[in-house]
């Protein structure tokens, strides 16, 4: 299926590496231009080479998408290497080692809104004027499962609801600007330096399995393709009746029916 967004330029959050990295290769198998950011040099040089090596114009930005005084800077470096950005996939999170109310300060827990929430907020209104003037354009936000029901610390769960509740308020009030605003949910995705790579790693065999067991009906981890390949088909005009929407990529394994 030709996806129509040939020489589209995107931004991807965290897309040096995991979920991120899979989201910028699948665009750019689609002939979109990526710009990437990242806290590591040596990750994001690597992922502008396998982007490249696909044909399309790579930019990396070295960034701490935390620092939301700085988000200007990236946007401008993003701009200048590959032009007005056209997509937004907003990836970059986590939970930051938060656990519970009575042991979750609250620096800590805004901390995790200001990771996975407030940083995907503002890139967002970076980019809206460009696409409100050309009347079209792509916003992806990567929440989380947990964001629609319970697992994971509190300070994860709440921030990504929050993204899934923003992302459902801006889908619709820019619907009739040309512009689509999704979510897309996965459950335990396994990649290379990912969480869930180290839980197999590092936890007893038995816990392993009773996991796998219990949560995952495929009886195997999540990787990382879907997500990628579903950023790159919300991207696209194949989609275009799809807004306001939270996309569950989880292999059955999370509870919800909403």
């Amino acid at each position: 299926m030709d996806l129509g967004i040939t020489g589209k330029n995107a931004l991807v959050t965290g897309g040096s590496r995991g979920l991120g990295r899979q989201c910028a290769i699948s665009l750019a198998s689609e002939g979109v231009n990526v710009a990437i950011c990242g806290r590591t040099a040596s990750t994001i040089d690597g992922t502008v080479s396998d982007l490249e090596a696909l044909g399309v114009k790579a930019v990396g930005v070295a960034a701490d998408v935390t620092e939301i005084d700085d988000l200007p800077r990236l946007h401008r470096e993003c701009v200048e290497g590959l032009g007005p950005i056209d997509i937004l996939v907003n990836n970059a999170g986590g939970s930051m080692g938060v656990t519970d109310l009575a042991e979750t300060p609250l620096d800590n827990y805004r901390a995790v809104f200001d990771f996975n929430l407030f940083n995907g907020y503002e890139l967002a209104r970076l980019v809206l004027p460009h696409m409100r003037e050309q009347g079209w354009g792509r916003i992806i936000n990567i929440a989380s499962i947990w964001g629609r029901e319970h697992g994971g610390n509190i300070g994860y769960m709440s921030a990504k609801a929050a993204v899934i509740a923003a992302t459902k308020h801006a889908g619709l009030s820019l619907a009739q600007d040309g512009i689509t605003v999704n979510s897309i949910a996965p459950g335990s995705i396994s990649h290379p330096g990912g969480g869930w790579e180290r839980f197999q790693r590092d936890q007893p065999e038995e816990v392993v399995s009773d996991f796998i067991e219990t949560h995952l009906p495929m009886g195997r981890f999540g990787w990382p393709e879907p997500v990628g390949d579903l950023c790159a088909f919300l991207s696209s005009d194949r989609a275009d009746l799809i807004t306001g929407s939270c996309i569950v990529v989880d292999g059955g394994q999370s509870h919800s029916m909403i």
